[in-house]
């Protein structure tokens, strides 16, 4: 089979992998609509539906500096097709329909091995080099994946007890009298406590996945790519802190019926624009100095024309 792929041109290689790839989506065609129906009802996971569009179109700005190599890497091949078919082989012996798994689970599972097994295909028609070319769109389709309901509890209850402490601080800063006991505030005329489905997460893993992006498309050093994905988790907090403050300032110097109010029913998307005014304003910096990096630079020793020696006109 091996010697046969040898034979392939670039262009029937891609057109095998895409025979290939629209072979395995007519397989997880049940999870995959279902997946659309999780994506389009849950706040926490409707960022799925844009995860395939942002890795294709990532995958057309670099199209011209993909490695032209094709060839077939078996090992790479195996190893996913492994886990692919170990993780879809476990995931339907414990079908929801049996009660020993929740459908968020069962399509995390499910889209888990679909990725995978879409990985096989492209390291077994495309080859190892245009695979690594192409690393982060591919790692990338990983948000496809729903968060699991044991994750997303967890970080609901951290972000809740975090974003208490912020609103804490605020409420600290603002003058506002209050008396606090866990996450209970005790205002003047009203008493509020931070649920955990105040926690924020939903806007604050969205934050995240913008940073990611952002990283890889303006950043170049690792380490700078890592300080503003960093840089999201406090600014979380301290966003969802302040969103806790505002509602209750508003209840104290407004009235007590603010509580029910557009901004805190369907506050969200407005803290999140202003959490990105800071997450932006920290890009620009990172890319300015990023690009002002001397090691990054041309220096004059480095110049092209450096080593150009002038000509000696003849005597």
């Amino acid at each position: 089979m091996l010697p046969q792929m040898r034979k392939l041109t670039p262009r029937g290689r891609l057109i095998g992998f895409a025979a290939f790839g629209s072979c395995l989506v007519l397989v997880f065609l049940r999870p995959l609509a279902a997946l659309v129906v999780l994506a389009t009802g849950s706040e926490l996971n409707s960022h799925i539906l844009l995860i395939p569009f942002i890795s294709g179109y990532l995958i057309c700005l670099q199209r011209s500096h993909l490695p032209q190599l094709y060839d077939s890497a078996p090992r790479w091949t195996l190893s996913f097709l492994l886990l692919g078919l170990l993780s879809a082989a476990s995931t339907w012996s414990l079908n929801p329909t049996k009660g020993t798994l929740s459908q968020n689970d069962y399509l995390a599972l499910m889209t888990f091995s679909f990725l995978c097994l879409l990985a096989a295909g492209g390291f077994f028609f495309l080859g190892r080099e245009l695979m690594a070319g192409a690393a982060f769109p591919i790692v990338f389709l990983i948000f496809m994946i729903p968060m699991p309901l044991a994750m997303a509890d967890y970080l609901e209850m951290a972000s809740q007890r975090a974003s208490t402490e912020a609103a804490s601080l605020f409420f600290g800063i603002s003058g506002t009298p209050v008396l606090r006991e866990g996450p209970v505030f005790q205002l003047p005329g009203i008493v509020i406590r931070v649920a955990q489905e105040c926690s924020g997460i939903r806007s604050s893993w969205i934050l995240f996945v913008t940073s990611i992006l952002a990283s890889h498309l303006f950043l170049k050093s690792p380490w700078r790519r890592a300080l503003l994905v960093a840089f999201v988790i406090p600014l979380g907090i301290l966003r969802n802190g302040f969103r806790i403050v505002v509602i209750g300032l508003l209840c104290v110097h407004v009235g007590p019926e603010m509580i029910h109010s557009v901004i805190h029913r369907r506050g969200g998307p407005f803290f999140f624009a202003l959490s990105l005014i800071p997450l932006f304003f920290v890009l620009w910096w990172l890319r300015r100095t990023d690009v002002a990096d001397p090691r990054m630079c041309v220096g004059p020793a480095e110049s092209p024309l450096a080593d150009v020696k002038p000509v000696e006109e003849p005597r």
